[in-house]
């Protein structure tokens, strides 16, 4: 039986249809999780049995009635005479070849390995090793590749077939083709000698990303600097090679006598100005490429600062959650065995970050004296017998407000009744919502790894000593809303939806992203002041800017903690008993000059004040010149 001429007629307009929708859709470049992408369903070059089979697909599913319908009416066309079927074929047969899926949440986290990009007009999924799309990238290596059974197993596979293998050996063998574990976002330049220094940095650390994204922001900053001088393209170029990487085994023995094994890292960035100072982080998280990226930072940060010292980043990825006294002890003691000989009064001094606070820093610093032998040298910690400040702890928390508040008077504003959202729940974020408090701001919120807390009557000091209490317990901030129950607790989500005038990202890098900026762009807010280094992706500084939201570089702002280490390390500083009054005084006097510094820098190379890349640029510039004229004194070293 023929099928109705009006049937096939209905079907290619149906077709025409969906075409042009795809076309449309293909305009639409997708980044977010969430969102709709198109994915290719055609057969791969060398594997014709997965032409009907679907790319990513859920459990089988019965053939419904209508399936069947159709495939009757596909055989009663093969069956009909020779002439009949001579006229089908020169009716263009049209078959779609794509098909609408969800890059699910769940789906991105299971499969590592994958990214989605835009190939040709349309998204597709790559391999993070090949760079390559295509089915042929999906065999299953022990065959069977058109199995039912394997279309949700291929994906997991491929990490193990062998194609991918020789992908990742041509990987390493490549010393032209640039391979990143995910996307890399490529800032565009506009001169070609910034870019070749981003493009050197790229081919020598493919899978660095965070250090790839700050040294990015870095030189895009430094773009009118190097045109003005190509000497310092030399002084970029050593600058941006560490002088020193160290890489050890952490191993230590936990409370039921299992034996566990991290990794420790310390970087020594650059000692151009000085011996290093700066942080261990503990954190799971950490790895060689957030260390160097904290450490790159770092150096920037105290060139910037009054104090002339150099900079360095360090930590494991060791998660002191969770873990008893004894654990982080023995943790600690073994870490310490290895890093002991790179550190001293005059080589490098460490400080705490993420994940490690007094205890941690105790346990430090009595294994270092132990094998030391001698008492030489401080550890800059807070509330510990061998600091000298006791407002250690307060520093980059109030520095921050401070460097805030000189920009609100630039603007002939102050803090009194401005709303100000808050992320992180640690040291620098509650202690910004002390100062907030003394200023007159109205501070709503505080997250956690969770989600966040939101107190719309805003937070008070008997509220904020509830919070240390939540934290010192180790109990969730979701706690905070049983005894407030006009707060309420946020699962799964960021604070940067709430209406705002100000915002402190005090939490960790990267914490917002572009929808982030946008929705902190249409909740009002109009300056953005970084607590935690590199808080912004590039597509939400982007976002950031072109909303004309002032940014204080961390770079800047949070140089109150440099300040008050060299306080705790200067000799006639420590013989001296600081009121709070007397520090906050000094804090600010610090803060001032840097803020200064970097407007000043700004304003020598063009950048307007009122513009929003204005003390994001002055500052880098201000901190690469100081390093630049002692790298140049100091010779080829």
């Amino acid at each position: 039986m023929l099928l109705p001429g009006g049937g096939l007629g209905m079907n290619s307009m149906m077709d025409d249809m969906n075409l042009i929708q795809q076309a449309q859709r293909h305009h639409l470049v997708v980044r977010e999780l969430g969102e709709e992408i198109d994915l290719e369903i055609g057969p791969g070059d060398d594997d014709p049995a997965f032409a009907n089979t679907p790319l990513i697909g859920g459990p089988p599913r019965e053939p419904s009635a209508e399936d069947h319908d159709e495939s009757k009416n596909m055989v009663m066309v093969s069956q009909l005479p020779s002439d009949d079927q001579d006229m089908s074929k020169g009716q263009p047969v049209k078959r779609k070849k794509k098909v609408v899926k969800r890059w699910r949440e769940e789906w991105a986290d299971t499969y590592k390995w994958a990214y989605v990009d835009v190939k040709e007009g349309t998204a597709r999924i790559f391999c993070s090793v090949c760079r390559e799309y295509g089915r042929k990238h999906r065999r299953n290596p022990y065959g069977n590749e058109g199995s039912r059974n394997m279309q949700m197993s291929a994906l997991e596979e491929h990490n193990n077939s062998l194609l991918h293998k020789e992908a990742l050996r041509l990987q390493m063998a490549s010393k032209d083709k640039i391979i990143a574990d995910k996307p890399i976002y490529v800032k565009a330049l506009m001169s070609k000698t910034a870019g070749s220094i981003v493009e050197a940095a790229l081919k020598r650390d493919p899978h660095e990303v965070e250090f790839i994204q700050s040294l990015q922001e870095v030189v895009h900053a430094l773009e009118r600097v190097i045109a003005k001088n190509s000497h310092y393209v030399s002084i970029m170029e050593r600058l941006l090679e560490p002088e020193r990487m160290i890489v050890f085994r952490v191993p230590w023995v936990d409370d039921r006598g299992e034996t566990n094994v991290n990794r420790g890292f310390r970087v020594q960035f650059n000692q151009a100005l000085g011996p290093c100072r700066g942080g261990f982080r503990f954190h799971p998280s950490m790895t060689l490429s957030i260390t160097k990226f904290l450490g790159f930072e770092q150096t920037l940060k105290n060139a910037l600062s009054p104090y002339k010292i150099g900079g360095a980043a360090g930590g494991s990825d060791f998660d002191p959650k969770g873990k008893s006294d004894n654990e982080v002890m023995r943790f600690c003691q073994s870490f310490m065995n290895e890093m002991y000989r790179y550190l001293g009064i005059d080589k490098d001094l460490p400080s705490e970050e993420m994940g490690v606070g007094t205890r941690e820093m105790g346990y430090l610093f009595g294994q270092y004296r132990r094998l030391a032998g001698h008492f030489q040298g401080s550890f800059t910690g807070p509330r510990i017998f061998w600091s000298g400040s006791s407002l250690r702890t307060e520093a980059t928390g109030y520095g921050l407000v401070f460097f805030a508040q000189l920009l609100l008077a630039d603007l002939n504003k102050d803090f009194k009744g401005l709303r100000c959202v808050v992320s992180g729940s640690g040291k620098i974020a509650l202690h910004v919502l002390e100062k907030l408090i003394a200023y007159g701001a109205l501070p709503i919120t505080v997250s956690d790894s969770k989600g966040y807390l939101v107190d719309e009557e805003g937070f008070d000091y008997m509220k904020i000593s509830f919070l240390r209490e939540i934290k010192a317990q180790n109990r969730s901030l979701r706690d905070y809303s049983k005894t407030y129950a006009r707060s309420k607790y946020y699962d799964e989500a960021k604070p940067w939806t709430e209406r705002c005038d100000v915002a402190f990202p005090c939490a960790t890098q990267n914490e917002i992203d572009q929808s982030d900026a946008i929705s902190l762009v249409n909740s009002g807010c109009r300056i953005l002041v970084e607590g935690s280094n590199m808080p912004c992706t590039p597509d939400a500084v982007d976002i950031l800017r072109k909303a004309n939201v002032l940014i204080a570089p961390a770079v800047a702002a949070g140089a109150g903690g440099v300040v008050a280490g060299e306080f705790e390390l200067n000799h006639e500083c420590n013989s001296v008993n600081w009121s709070p009054e007397d520090f906050e005084s000094k804090l600010q006097e610090a803060m001032k000059q840097t803020y200064q510094r970097s407007l000043k820098a700004a304003a020598d190379f063009g950048y307007q004040k009122e513009s929003p890349e204005a003390l994001v640029h002055g500052a880098i510039i201000s901190a690469f010149l100081t390093l630049a004229q002692a790298m140049t004194d100091q010779g080829c070293v």
